[in-house]
């Protein structure tokens, strides 16, 4: 039979993305490679701020799950591109119980191993460890070779000792992680661990933890992963829950993505003029806005919104490669992550040629009115969905006395009605913090239903959304969208707006666009 080339090939498929790389492989230039090198700083860093508020992370949910072993991975890389990754960030509930953020650890996983009630870490129920592939030496091969991990590609990467030192936090080698998290595991009756795993974040750490609970089951032939999957699920719940009430630091790190996110909002007007002349004039703003994202933090805290004229009115409209036209609104939706990883989460909507026309600032007013409402009521004691019914009041009144709600302010506020969600079909606030929709796996009764508490964070962010093809609405509001969104932090006293430097009401955006021009 005849081979075809493929069939003939010797080369893994693997190992062809490095036919272009080229790279030498003699003795001579791993000696010479590994020689030279000015020796590494034995400094080790100062303790994190972060690194207390991380350890009392850990401890209450070491309290939740006494005597289990608890898997929380960061994740591995993800590919791009063929053999080009995208920046990596970790998963939110890792970063929250190591305090690290930017783009470190990819594949680390920090395991809370059971203690003696008691005779853990802080006094809690477990000792915490933080396994992840720390910096090859320079006489090493994957110092020069290895794209994804070598500091010749990447740059240094911390030592075990180093982090250590500065979260606080017992380290390990990644090389002993497959040892840690399937020893004495098995069924509680025979005097075997459990554990559970934040799940669906590392495929390769989900294969492992299953493959060990499969073997180690009383009846492997039989094994039934359901009971475990509930379990996992009650740890993701947890870890969830744990950041639905911020701390001092976390209040801290929202504040400064919510400065730069301020200054972002500033580069988008100032870019406006240049828009306009644009065929692609969202786009102009999103890169304006993109730079000052990348300068002052992290990057992104999500895809920007940047919806001109009927664009505005697609709520999640992130394409952004429409043209920005003088007499039309521009909506922007669009926060900074800062380095910790925290997030805002802003919009404005700005009258392109800085003065709204009458019914522009008609409806933009109501929507304004709407978010005042909801900030009335947010204050401790009051249930979460509770600003969500205060902005609808207000929305309702005034579809109402515009002639626009088919049925009566009472019928359409009722859940047999709701029709006035046609214009406002979101919630109007949701939970922020290190994701953009913090603590999403919280219980209802928790969430939609919870009770505000001091150091809780938010958003408040209504709006009326008339697209260009509704016959419902006369056509002076069609192509019409509005929202305004702020960051609000739950005080003592009632609410504290993060985002109230941005301003707000109509005339005070005309002002402060005037004087960015």
């Amino acid at each position: 039979m005849t081979q075809t080339p493929a069939e003939n090939s010797e080369q893994p498929i693997e190992d062809r993305v490095n036919n272009r790389s080229q790279r030498p492989d003699s003795e001579a230039f791993r000696s010479f490679m590994s020689s030279s090198w000015a020796p590494a700083s034995q400094q080790l860093p100062d303790q994190a701020a972060v690194a207390e508020h991380a350890a009392r992370r850990r401890r209450a949910i070491s309290d939740q799950f006494k005597g289990e072993r608890l898997v929380l991975p960061a994740g591995p890389l993800k590919v791009r591109s063929n053999d080009t990754d995208y920046m990596f960030r970790p998963h939110s509930a890792f970063a929250h119980l190591t305090g690290l953020g930017v783009d470190h650890e990819p594949d680390a996983v920090l395991v809370l191993e059971p203690a003696d009630e008691g005779t853990g870490d802080d006094g809690g129920n477990h000792r915490a460890t933080l396994y992840f592939r720390p910096l090859a030496g320079r006489d090493t091969k994957e110092f020069y070779a290895d794209a994804r991990a070598g500091e010749f590609w990447i740059g240094k990467r911390p030592t075990l000792a180093e982090l250590r030192a500065e979260l606080a936090l017992e380290t390990a080698d990644l090389a002993e992680l497959e040892v840690a998290l399937t020893k004495n595991l098995g069924a509680a009756e025979i005097g075997g661990v459990q554990v559970r795993l934040v799940r669906d974040v590392d495929p390769q750490i989900d294969a492992l933890v299953d493959t060990a609970r499969i073997n180690t089951a009383l009846n492997p032939e039989t094994a039934d992963l359901s009971q475990a999957d509930l379990q996992d699920g009650k740890l993701v719940e947890a870890l969830s829950e744990l950041r639905l009430v911020k701390d001092d630091w976390e209040v801290e790190q929202l504040e400064v993505a919510v400065a730069a996110t301020i200054e972002g909002f500033s580069e988008v007007v100032r870019a406006l003029p240049r828009a306009i002349g644009h065929r692609r004039g969202e786009r102009v703003v999103e890169g304006a806005f993109a730079a000052r994202a990348r300068e002052e933090g992290n990057g992104l805290g999500y895809e920007t919104i940047a919806a001109a004229g009927d664009h505005a009115t697609t709520l999640h409209w992130i394409t952004n490669n429409g043209q920005v036209k003088s007499g039309e609104l521009i909506l922007l939706d669009a926060g900074v992550e800062a380095d910790s990883l925290y997030t805002a989460d802003i919009t404005r909507t700005l009258p392109v040629n800085g003065t709204f026309s009458e019914v522009q600032r008609k409806v933009y007013q109501a929507v304004l009115d709407a978010a005042d409402a909801a900030f009335k009521v947010a204050k401790p004691g009051v249930k979460f969905r509770d600003l969500h019914g205060a902005a609808m009041e207000v929305l309702v009144d005034r579809l109402v006395l515009w002639g626009l709600l088919p049925v009566s302010a009472e019928v359409a506020l009722s859940p047999e009605g709701q029709q006035h969600r046609r214009w406002m079909p979101h919630g109007t606030s949701h939970h922020l913090g290190l994701d953009v929709h913090d603590c999403a796996q919280a219980r209802a009764e928790l969430y939609l239903d919870g009770v505000l508490e001091e150091g809780m964070v938010f958003t408040i962010e209504p709006g009326l959304y008339f697209k260009a093809d509704d016959l419902a609405v006369p056509e002076e509001y069609r192509g019409i969208g509005v929202r305004i969104e702020d960051d609000v932090l739950v005080t003592a006293e009632g609410n504290r707006n993060l985002s109230a430097a941005l301003p707000r009401s109509p005339e005070d955006v005309e002002s402060w666009m005037s004087s960015l021009s």
